[in-house]
């Protein structure tokens, strides 16, 4: 018996590649989907396709939308990355890293690809207890796209089976996430995070994408496997 297709939104950092293989375990076939849209972290799309064959996936597709046209991002303009601020100091507000309607533009390309593949399921990362304030990331904005899905859609206007949008990693904290993944067997060596990598692809330790994976992993007792330029403890 054929399995149902999951379009999933791989970064190739730990929560999408946690979502990837929660997909695959729960009898997804996944068809993994990866965005060059300008990023300075662009180090992070080597590590898709690296996570992406690791898991099986069925089909990898990398879309490259040039979002530094726009800018207004520290990801997608000349705008400094900040650093060293302490983990409690990362919270609501939104920080000049958040990249405006980023995973708007990216479920909408993962809608449009779920209605060619006949697939009703899109998996995507996103978490609203350690991360950066993003507000593409709440569950309230979550179930704002769900709701424009079945009104955009063929099936949503046609009766056909609905699609749903699965953030699996919405309510834990990334120790928890962490955790669930080292079950599944994925190997976060493959993964990156950075924000501000050194030319040569070695994570800063300082950002804020850094701290809270190296927060997840020290909650869990274990040593972050990949390696860090700048960490103070």
């Amino acid at each position: 018996m054929d399995r149902a297709k999951a379009v999933v939104l791989l970064s190739g950092g730990v929560d999408s590649t946690t979502t990837a293989a929660i997909a695959g375990a729960d009898g997804f076939e996944v068809y993994a989907l990866t965005f060059e849209y300008g990023q300075r972290h662009r180090i992070e799309i080597e590590r898709a396709r690296l996570v992406g064959r690791r898991l099986g996936v069925r089909d990898h597709v990398v879309i490259a939308v040039d979002l530094r046209a726009f800018g207004g991002s520290a990801l997608t303009s000349d705008i400094a990355v900040p650093k060293h601020r302490s983990v409690d100091e990362i919270g609501p507000n939104i920080p000049v890293t958040y990249v405006p309607a980023r995973n708007t533009i990216f479920l909408s390309f993962a809608l449009a690809w779920a209605e060619v593949l006949g697939s009703h399921d899109i998996f995507l990362g996103v978490n609203a207890l350690d991360y950066s304030g993003y507000p593409d990331c709440r569950p309230e904005y979550i179930e704002a796209y769900q709701r424009m899905a079945d009104l955009a859609t063929r099936a949503g206007v046609e009766g056909g089976r609905p699609l749903t949008i699965h953030t699996p990693l919405i309510r834990l904290t990334k120790a928890e996430i962490i955790r669930r993944g080292l079950t599944l067997g994925v190997d976060y060596g493959l993964t990156f995070s950075c924000y501000d990598p050194s030319p040569a692809g070695v994570a800063c330790g300082a950002c804020d994408s850094c701290l809270l994976r190296l927060k997840g992993f020290s909650a869990n007792g274990i040593a972050d496997p990949i390696a860090y330029r700048d960490v103070t403890g």
